[in-house]
């Protein structure tokens, strides 16, 4: 019979538990006994325990100064703490040792079965019917690929794609990853086809399209109910399975009344949906509404340094002269803990914009910063990376504070990203733009099936940049490279995480209202 595991049960009573021993054993588990904790120690020192079963109540070294001891020389070693007391004191004691259970007296066969499995077997348990309910989700989320899909459709699969990518992501079953990786290309290649088809009718009215990002503050944030002061949280670049694993730590301090996916705009990059958000206006409006708060492709300088400007004039179409409001932008460390210094001037607003930019920052030092690519070698990596830093950031203070002030939270961003790995050759003039998801300018040459275009910009209310120039898009995951020095910056720019194209992570982004607990 094979080795289910190495067990040491420590009970000055251990003749009585002869049943349970020989029942562990008939499930192959190795049973050592000992009748006190300082055996117990001295085991745990000698030998290779995979599990300890613990009396709390022995005579000499008590159960819990056993577990004190036990923690203190294999602090990674699970102990099951096994006692008659119901007292609330010892159970607390126990659970602060870190102990992984707590069976009160009488226990039967089956519970110890139950926490052996639990605490030996889980993973391989969970990864088994993990791959097992994917195997059965494949088939229909194959099946609805095959259909014509409305946005609805569209966003609800991009959900049910994240949220096994999530749970894959949390196996040893690389077969089972390969296979989700294939299914999303799919998805994706389907998405790029339905944009593609759709988008542009979607801007000018020819058919109802999904909530964009240009339309959030005046669709969205304005018509809650709640009249509660608001944090409008707009972290740069957040894809929706980022969200999905930063909302735990949320989770903490406020509780989500509302979840959505939202609709950013092309080009996915800042300049055009952060603006497009701020402004309430898609780009070609705000160049010809607000011409000096625009700067185009070849226009030196930050192309959002305009933000709060723009904001002030969307709130004023929109009623909302007499709001209290502050707007801020966080590009690095110090200025987050300022922000956190200063947060007392926040609760004076009736609501607060918050840009924090890190996210976005990532992904380009993912390109540029060989230690961060090694960080962030691929898309579980990636999201790690983003929870490592919300943990350890000024921003989750702001959070805190917000919550203690019990103000509203809204989280969003302006698009997300998605890593690229398929070269696409395009030809272009000298000053064409640098992005590798889209291309703007005169004389591009491209083949027409790999990419999406959009020859007359106004269609895509986006600024013509001068005459007979148009936008070129790339698809899921291509990437733009010209052919002079192609193999150099298909090797530099291959496996980065780029924006400003079409692909479900870009486009479909996270919208999330909350309130403090």
């Amino acid at each position: 019979m094979t080795n289910s595991g190495n067990i040491l049960w420590a009970d000055d009573e251990i003749d009585l538990l002869k049943p349970h021993i020989l029942f562990l054993e008939s499930k192959g588990y190795l049973v050592q006994a000992v009748t006190n904790g300082l055996d117990a120690l001295e085991k745990v020192q000698e030998s290779y325990y995979d599990m300890v079963f613990l009396d709390e109540n022995m005579p000499g070294l008590s159960g819990l100064d056993t577990l004190t001891r036990i923690k203190e020389i294999k602090p990674n070693l699970p102990v099951v703490m096994i006692t008659k007391s119901e007292e609330e004191h010892i159970m607390e004691d126990a659970i602060g040792s870190k102990i992984a259970d707590y069976l009160i007296k009488p226990v039967n066969q089956n519970q110890i079965l139950i926490s052996l499995k639990k605490n030996l077997q889980a993973n391989q348990l969970v990864s088994d019917k993990t791959s097992l309910n994917y195997q059965q989700e494949f088939r229909q989320l194959g099946m609805l690929l095959n259909n014509r899909l409305d946005v609805n459709e569209w966003k609800e699969l991009y959900a049910k794609l994240v949220y096994w990518e999530l749970q894959l992501d949390k196996i040893e079953d690389s077969g089972m990853s390969e296979i989700f990786e294939m299914q999303k290309k799919e998805a994706n290649q389907q998405f790029s086809g339905f944009i593609e088809n759709n988008y542009l009718d979607w801007l000018n009215g020819v058919e109802e399209g999904p909530v964009f990002i240009h339309n959030l503050i005046k669709e969205r944030i304005f018509k809650r109910k709640s009249n509660a002061q608001t944090l409008v949280l707009v972290i740069d670049n957040l894809r929706y399975d980022q969200w999905k694993v930063l909302e735990p730590v949320f989770n903490k301090y406020f509780v989500k009344e509302k979840e959505e996916v939202v609709f950013s705009i092309l080009p996915t990059a800042t300049q055009y949906a952060r603006n497009a958000f701020f402004a309430g206006l898609m780009p070609s409006e705000i160049a010809k509404k607000h011409p000096q708060y625009w700067k185009n492709e070849e226009d030196e300088g930050s192309k959002n340094r305009f933000e709060k400007e723009l904001l002030d004039l969307n709130l004023k179409r929109l009623g909302k002269s007499s709001l209290r409001y502050s707007y801020n932008k966080i590009t690095n460390v110090n200025a987050g803990k300022k922000l956190v210094e200063q947060f007392h001037k926040l609760k004076e607003n009736d609501m607060n914009f918050l840009v924090y930019n890190f996210v976005d920052m990532l992904s380009h030092a993912r390109t540029d910063m060989e230690v961060i690519r090694e960080l962030a070698d691929d898309e579980s990596a990636y999201r790690s990376l983003t929870i490592s830093w919300l943990e350890h950031s000024p921003l989750l203070d702001v959070i805190k504070k917000a919550a203690e002030e019990g103000m509203d939270l809204i989280v969003t961003t302006d698009h997300g990203t998605i890593k690229v790995n398929q070269p696409v050759k395009i030809a272009g003039q000298r000053n064409t733009n640098t992005n590798l998801r889209y291309k703007v300018g005169r004389g591009l040459g491209y083949k027409e099936k790999d990419v999406f275009v959009v020859r007359e910009p106004q269609d895509g209310f986006l600024p013509r940049q001068k005459m007979s120039s148009e936008f070129v898009f790339a698809k899921e995951q291509d990437f733009f490279v010209y052919p002079n020095n192609y193999n150099h910056f298909v090797n530099y720019y291959g496996n980065t995480f780029q924006h400003g194209g079409i692909s479900m992570e870009e486009i479909m982004i996270p919208y999330i209202e909350m309130k403090a607990k």
